[in-house]
């Protein structure tokens, strides 16, 4: 489904991307993107201009953001996100969505 995606960095800030989408599409208010990766992270909290591999899914988030009036990202360390990585881990390694 998405074989164009080349690490697991890469998949941690499509999935939030994703989540925005969603939350834009069901019509929430506020949203919390929760998730293990401190860098993918701090680029979302971030509103600086982003120049790295996922600099354009970064800026697609940034751009999402006018549409909740609250939206959150939280960091959690991958112990408390283990099912999670471990999911996305196997997706890549197997080539599927």
């Amino acid at each position: 489904m998405h074989s164009a995606i080349s690490s697991l960095f890469v998949a941690k800030a499509l999935a939030g991307l994703q989540a925005i989408q969603l939350g834009i599409s069901m019509g929430f208010n506020s949203l919390a993107i929760v998730g293990d990766s401190r860098t993918v992270i701090k680029k979302c909290q971030s509103t600086d201009p982003d120049k790295s591999v996922i600099g354009a899914l970064i800026r697609d988030i940034q751009s999402k953001k006018v549409h909740f009036k609250e939206i959150d990202f939280q960091f959690i360390h991958r112990l408390e996100n283990e099912c999670a990585h471990t999911l996305a881990h196997e997706a890549l390694k197997r080539g599927k969505g």
